[in-house]
């Protein structure tokens, strides 16, 4: 299965679970695990996602979620499972 790791931090605020949520739907994105939590008024949140169904190239939802980001006030990050595991093996 084709997965990439999505990972959100910032000021926490409401709306950050549903605005990624939402945008990631848009795309066919599923999301198969989630965690998150609040540090000190930092919000903190990774997500294992499905690319599967996504219905457009991986660098444009990147880019897609970097917007949101901005808009949100967060940094969200998103990398392909394979880059985590290439890091796991050097």
């Amino acid at each position: 299965m084709n997965k990439a790791v999505v990972t959100v931090v910032g000021q926490d605020k409401p709306g950050i679970i549903a605005g990624v949520a939402a945008n990631l739907a848009q795309h066919q994105v599923n999301i198969l695990d989630v965690s998150q939590t609040i540090m000190d008024d930092i919000f903190t949140m990774s997500m294992l996602v499905s690319l599967t169904q996504l219905d457009k190239q991986f660098n444009l939802l990147q880019d897609d979620l970097n917007a949101l980001g901005e808009k949100l006030g967060v940094e969200i990050h998103t990398q392909r499972e394979e880059i985590f595991k290439a890091m796991q093996q050097v």
